[in-house]
């Protein structure tokens, strides 16, 4: 008996552990950037021992990608919720396209970015990365024809769903360096139309 009452609480101290290094993983990457990420920077942010950091993520590129994939999920699961405050009708797809701009320009896409670029020429870390990618990608695409609440099996519709992905992500990046919101805006003001056309035919 005993034996499982301190287990418990023993499983939830390591829960909240590794959700303290996660959260400031992704701190880290969006102050500091890639190279100023170092496990000992983000162990001392999270409070944690350089041992428990290191018993929970024994590389720098295991943290990285455990933190975007734990970031992905919490948005994902925000999305969701979201959703059910969607309109019906007309005035759904403006307010979908609106909530993943946000997506693409808060601090999972900028955490992201900076692995990208950083997974080029760092192979142990474009290793751990293409995956995860390709998982964040097919869940935010299924996550998409959902929110918009179209069937993918009509011709077109899956195409439209990834040229709006393709278009925010490259808005997103164009948003790093300056406030391109201006412009984004009126951009995602015409593709709303163009899209709203797609969907219908």
């Amino acid at each position: 008996m005993s034996r499982v009452s301190t287990r418990v609480p023993q499983q939830e101290r390591s829960r909240a552990t590794q959700a303290r290094l996660l959260e400031a993983t992704v701190d880290c990457l969006v102050e500091r950037g890639w190279s100023g990420t170092t496990t000992t920077v983000v162990a001392t942010r999270a409070g944690v021992s350089r041992g428990a950091q290191l018993h929970h993520y024994p590389t720098k590129a295991a943290l990285v990608t455990a933190a975007v994939a734990h970031l992905a999920e919490r948005r994902a699961e925000e999305l969701r919720v979201e959703a059910q405050a969607l309109p019906a009708g007309p005035q759904r797809l403006d307010r979908v396209i609106d909530l993943l701009a946000v997506a693409f320009t808060g601090p999972l896409f900028v955490a992201a970015l900076e692995l990208w670029v950083a997974a080029r020429t760092d192979r142990d870390l474009r290793k751990s990365l293409v995956p995860l990618e390709a998982q964040v990608g097919r869940e935010m695409h299924r996550l998409t024809v959902t929110l918009l609440d179209v069937d993918e099996r009509r011709a077109g519709v899956r195409e439209a769903v990834q040229a709006t992905l393709d278009l925010l992500r490259g808005l997103g990046v164009a948003n790093l360096l300056n406030d391109d919101s201006a412009r984004r805006t009126a951009l995602l003001a015409t593709w709303k139309r163009q899209l709203t056309h797609l969907l219908a035919t």
